[in-house]
């Protein structure tokens, strides 16, 4: 049986699971195969429907594929800087008065 392959991770800086496939064909979709783990694509696949629906991005036009790949860049570690603010925010832990 294949020992499934593992990263150092990028953006959880362990040692964890790999992706089983580069998400893009370009030198992008290499860094992530080799450099975040299947954790860390998770959580992005959880993280980017947010900045999508905040900025109405069409993954048809190359301005929004680049918005989101400058996005994934930053929030895997790639690169420096702030992730763009989207309109969700973490649910209160504060009880709703009713």
């Amino acid at each position: 049986m294949n020992q499934p392959r593992t990263v150092h991770c990028n953006k959880l800086d362990q040692d964890l699971p790999a992706l089983p496939f580069k998400p893009f064909p370009t030198e992008f979709g290499q860094l992530l195969y080799d450099r975040v783990s299947m954790q860390a694509w998770q959580m992005w696949l959880r993280e980017s429907p947010r900045y999508i629906n905040t900025y109405r991005i069409d993954l048809q036009s190359a301005e929004g594929r680049e918005f989101l790949e400058n996005q994934m860049k930053v929030f895997f570690g790639f690169e420096e800087g702030d992730l763009a603010e989207t309109a969700w925010s973490a649910p209160s832990d504060e009880p709703s008065k009713s």
